[in-house]
């Protein structure tokens, strides 16, 4: 990002030129790296399916050539892009880091350096063997990783998780929460556009205004809900809304409104109503995994039977799943 009369804005060629001059990743303790460069850069918030793939592709074409790879990222959507890719990069051995700023390369007081040398740092050691978030200190697990502050250099919590590492004179990792993947083909997943729709629970909400979006385009919806899964149905709008998602085949899948816990249908009178209608749970699932892991789905060619389950099945470390 470079400040620009309309606010910070990416340019082209800069960034390079940036890396170049950071004496720490010349260092003989750093390893080899080289840089490549998307066209068009993009402002985060701009970011969506297209360029999951995008990223994905790149590590693809390059996965045999490097031991580790950092991906540099805005951190508005980068839980969602770091959750995408736990999904989309099946067989994965190799660490995939995620790491950007709060205060741009360009500013002073810049946590970019910190954040950057440290995410190549620990690629190169191979340590951990997924997609993973490198902020302010912590290494968290890319798909149980949010955005929790705007303002703090601390900007990501891991609430249902906790770090993998943390880095301070040393880096520590914690190694019994790493990943061990059983050895398999790399692959990269390409997702595909999917009719996915998020609805935040609010006191008075009406559901009616909901109505038009319920039809058979609609794939997915992510719901989330107050506490363990509760909801407010004043008069059986929602219920006979989610019945005729379920009529439809869009899978209707529960998550809290809470940082930390997990969705428990059926623990309350308001949340077994969801599952009698067909909703399924997302425990402790994050939004951002959430949505990342329907696309995943949607995209490799399961029915909605198998997706259904799937959601409710740990398939990256996502989710901690308790019945």
């Amino acid at each position: 990002m470079v400040p620009t009369e309309n606010g910070f804005a990416p340019k082209s060629g800069y960034f390079g030129n940036q890396l170049r001059s950071i004496r720490d990743l010349g260092s003989a303790d750093m390893p080899a790296w080289d840089f490549v460069e998307f066209s068009p850069l993009l402002d985060s918030s701009n970011i969506a399916y297209e360029q999951w793939n995008e990223i994905a592709a790149a590590i693809e074409t390059r996965y045999d050539a490097y031991d580790g790879f950092v991906v540099l990222h805005g951190t508005d959507t980068m839980a969602y892009s770091a959750s995408a890719l736990s999904f989309m990069l099946e067989g994965l051995n190799k660490p995939v880091i995620f790491t950007g700023s709060q205060i741009p390369l360009c500013e002073l007081r810049s946590d970019g350096m910190d954040n950057l040398v440290t995410s190549v740092f620990i690629a190169g050691q191979g340590k951990v063997r997924e997609v993973c978030l490198y902020f302010g200190g912590r290494l968290l697990r890319g798909n149980r990783a949010v955005k929790a502050s705007a303002d703090n250099l601390i900007a990501f919590e891991s609430p249902n998780y906790p770090p993998l590492a943390a880095a301070g004179i040393d880096i520590r990792y914690h190694d019994e929460l790493l990943r061990n993947e059983t050895a398999a083909d790399f692959r990269a997943v390409k997702v595909k556009a999917s009719g996915i729709g998020v609805i935040k629970v609010f006191p008075g909400i009406n559901f009616d205004l909901f109505q038009p979006i319920f039809t058979r385009e609609l794939d997915a919806i992510v719901l989330e809900t107050f506490g363990t899964g509760n909801i407010p149905d004043y008069d059986g709008s929602l219920i006979s809304l989610i019945e005729r998602a379920a009529a439809n085949g869009t899978i209707v899948c529960v998550c809290t409104q809470c940082a930390q816990g997990t969705v428990r249908l059926g623990a309350y009178e308001t949340s077994s109503a969801l599952a009698r209608a067909g909703a399924v749970s997302g425990y402790n699932m994050t939004t951002e995994a959430t949505v990342a892991k329907l696309y995943y789905l949607f995209s490799i060619g399961l029915d909605r039977e198998s997706i259904r389950k799937s959601m409710e099945q740990d398939l990256r470390g996502e989710v901690n799943i308790t019945k």
